[in-house]
């Protein structure tokens, strides 16, 4: 693959969410295999910019950054069009943007409901169905950010754990439809990322989850990154598939 990050047949993924904590290790994991980035952001402008000064450092016009907010109509598709504009094509889509909190039974709203759907889901969907042709063109790829939590449920995380439910069908169902021009995966994380701060209630949440985990300890951002590495660039007969990225933590109850 080319050095130079402005010839046109150096590859393009663009990465939702793709400022901070996993998208932000995806995006750089990725830039070192050659690829130049989208970083697409919603409110995080700084991080995102921060980063995309970081790997144009690296090399030259190899990165920029795109807003979108998906709760809004029409969100997904604009961001397509803006992404195919800036570098002129689109390789690789990686869906990583994720609201993620707590709807406990009794208290779930339609605004819950909708915003939890909105980035999980619906952008994904969206996104997809508006590059699938930017897509089909280059035989690229997409790359599902699922969960593990898709397949067992968390207590009082009812809408974020059907949306993610619905990610995995997705990325089925897009891998059947969209066969054979693009490959479509998914990866599901378990537990990668704790709180930052200190207190004894999260020391004892990271103790029960690596109690549960075959591995016995939380994963790196890095282990997600890697694995999207792997599905994009050096898997071309692999679609259809949700990778399990959880230490083990899917062989115990």
């Amino acid at each position: 693959m080319s050095d130079s990050p402005l010839r046109s047949e150096s590859p393009v993924a663009l990465i939702t969410g793709g400022a901070q904590r996993i998208g932000r290790q995806i995006a750089k994991t990725l830039h070192q295999r050659g690829y130049r980035i989208l970083i697409h952001y919603r409110r995080s402008t700084d991080a995102a910019e921060e980063l995309a000064g970081e790997l144009n450092n690296q090399r030259a016009d190899s990165a920029a950054i795109l807003s979108a907010d998906f709760a809004q109509s029409g969100a997904a598709e604009t961001l397509a069009q803006a992404a195919i504009n800036t570098f002129g094509r689109v390789d690789a889509l990686i869906n990583n943007a994720s609201d993620f909190y707590p709807t406990p039974v009794g208290r779930i709203t339609e605004q819950d409901f909708d915003g939890l759907m909105a980035s999980n889901l619906r952008a994904p969907l969206f996104l997809s169905q508006a590059l699938a042709s930017e897509l089909a063109a280059r035989n690229g790829c997409i790359v599902n950010l699922v969960d593990i939590y898709a397949q067992r449920p968390l207590a009082e995380h009812t809408a974020y754990c059907c949306a993610k439910a619905g990610v995995a069908m997705l990325t089925q169902s897009l891998a059947l439809e969209l066969a054979p021009a693009v490959r479509v995966n998914g990866v599901a994380p378990g537990a990668i990322l704790m709180p930052t701060e200190e207190s004894a209630f999260v020391s004892q949440e990271k103790l029960n989850i690596e109690q549960r985990v075959a591995l016995r300890r939380i994963g790196e951002p890095d282990d997600i990154a890697r694995t999207i590495a792997f599905l994009v660039c050096d898997a071309p007969y692999i679609t259809g598939q949700i990778l399990a990225v959880d230490g083990g933590r899917t062989l115990s109850q």
